[in-house]
């Protein structure tokens, strides 16, 4: 059974993920920050560096969020990036803060739903994702579609929490994530269920050896998996 975030609802996963990030857009990237301790800058960082020999020219940012990742993925100087998000909410975040920052005509922020994406086969140098893959309904059929349009030679890098098995941070995490990050969340963000949505939805993603395995069944070779900090979260390169 897919995990969601509204339990008491009967709407997709689709439609719950879209409406929960509606719903906390306005305090998302804080959140993200505190909760992680402002060490996903750090993570975002690792994973665009492993894009800097290819020097793609077009990217593709799938769930963009408010854009953080496509900003960090400015570092490798594409002549393009567009992100793709499910939720309004946080694609006109990302749009005021384009703005603002002047990035609007190198960022191009779009409604879109990665399982479904509307552009042409073959398309894309690289495709990106941050903390986004784990929100997909049919993960399957979303990193299918990511496959289909990159470029032949392409790379897909994606960042995504995993679960620490090491002693103690196994239990360190377990704790952290159970306990404190719902209660954190849900003090900021004013939405229940958003961050007890968040650890479960981390317990129920295919981690590590389990996730390079759907990555090659879709098409993706030379595929890689990178944990960071004690395996709170990994990287994930494979190419087409």
């Amino acid at each position: 059974m897919a995990v969601v975030p509204y339990k008491d609802k009967q709407d997709s996963k689709k439609e719950q993920v879209a409406e929960m990030f509606n719903n906390i857009s306005g305090k998302y990237d804080l959140l993200n920050h505190v909760l992680s301790m402002g060490i996903d800058i750090v993570w975002r960082k690792k994973a665009v560096k492993l894009l800097k020999r290819d020097q793609p020219k077009l990217i593709l940012d799938i769930a963009t969020g408010t854009g953080d990742f496509a900003i960090e993925a400015l570092a490798l100087n594409p002549e393009k990036i567009i992100g793709v998000d499910i939720s309004e909410g946080m694609l006109a975040e990302g749009k005021k803060k384009m703005i603002k920052r002047g990035l609007q005509d190198k960022i191009e922020m779009q409604l879109g739903d990665s399982e479904g994406l509307l552009f042409e086969d073959n398309k894309f140098d690289a495709v990106i994702v941050s903390f986004g893959v784990r929100n997909f309904e049919n993960l399957e059929k979303g990193l299918a579609d990511m496959y289909r349009v990159l470029k032949p030679g392409g790379k897909t890098v994606i960042l995504e929490f995993s679960k620490p098995q090491g002693f103690p941070m196994k239990q360190a995490y377990g704790f952290y994530s159970k306990m404190i990050l719902p209660q954190i969340g849900k003090i900021v963000s004013k939405d229940n269920s958003a961050y007890t949505y968040l650890p479960e939805s981390v317990q129920a993603f295919p981690d590590g050896e389990d996730f390079l395995a759907v990555l090659k069944k879709v098409g993706f070779h030379s595929t890689v998996c990178r944990p960071l900090t004690f395996g709170i979260s990994s990287i994930y390169v494979g190419q087409k």
